[in-house]
């Protein structure tokens, strides 16, 4: 078993940045209740992330459409008692950052009842509006981009973005459009490899990847992948850390050590 030999103090968001320029990776993973963050709180994940995945791995819906702002601070609520350490970061769901004055209520209910000390949105386009207006107002904010489980009708489905010239180049706008307008850290999804080291070396923010290489500053997992339990088919980016490991804590550290060393992703887990 891994054991964790990492700094004890909160995780913060400057914080976040040192760790980016100190090349320290960055493990994220998603949770949902006290009893699993507290787990990963004591083996050293440094972001704890309120997914609306939990539309698809708790609730049981096809898609992250369905969940509410509601759902959110429960679920966040009850994150928050079992961390210490990690940086608690909660997604806006669909629609709820529709208007700079609609995100500026679902964030200040994510922070002030469900504990969260940052906010992740997906896009940029007509979101940048929404993120300069909870920057501006001290709210943390985490850009969302490359495959947006939230624009899964518009985009076809869960497929690959960037492989076209043209999808590429926007998406790279797109990055340092999102960090302009004052987000703090982008997470990357299903993206090729060679975009996101080129972000990630180049944004002065931290780049947090999911089937994005290895390249980027961090990795995210849903924790139902990291686990082994997630129904059908499982993506292409996920390694079950539970087989092999004595027990579900077990499995988070190998991840955070697999993360820290760079032994995960490995190339079977990106994309041209």
């Amino acid at each position: 078993m891994y054991t964790a030999d990492f700094p004890r103090v909160p995780v913060t968001v400057p914080g976040l940045r040192r760790m980016k320029v100190e090349g320290i990776r960055i493990a994220m993973l998603t949770a949902y209740d006290a009893s699993f963050a507290a787990c990963m709180d004591a083996v050293g994940v440094d972001i704890v992330l309120v997914g609306d995945s939990l539309g698809m791995v708790v609730q049981g819906h096809s898609s992250t459409l369905p969940v509410t702002v509601e759902h959110m601070v429960y679920h966040c609520a009850a994150v928050a008692r079992g961390l210490q350490r990690a940086l608690l970061l909660a997604d806006l769901p669909f629609q709820s950052y529709a208007t700079p004055s609609r995100a500026l209520k679902s964030a200040s209910q994510l922070l002030a009842q469900g504990g969260a000390a940052m906010v992740k949105l997906e896009g940029a386009g007509p979101v940048l509006e929404s993120i300069r207006f909870l920057t501006a107002r001290d709210i943390p904010v985490c850009a969302h981009l490359g495959l947006t489980p939230q624009s899964v009708h518009k985009l076809g489905g869960y497929r690959v973005q960037g492989r076209e010239a043209a999808v590429a180049a926007q998406l790279r706008a797109d990055a340092e459009a999102v960090v302009a307008a004052g987000a703090d850290l982008l997470v990357l999804e299903c993206v090729p490899r060679a975009i996101a080291a080129e972000l990630a070396s180049k944004l002065p923010v931290p780049v947090i990847g999911i089937g994005a290489g290895a390249s980027c500053d961090g990795q995210v997992l849903v924790m139902h992948d990291v686990l082994g339990v997630t129904a059908g088919k499982r993506p292409r980016f996920v390694r079950d850390f539970l087989t092999g490991n004595g027990s579900v804590s077990d499995a988070f550290a190998a991840y955070v050590q697999a993360v820290r060393d760079g032994s995960f992703p490995t190339l079977v887990h990106g994309f041209e």
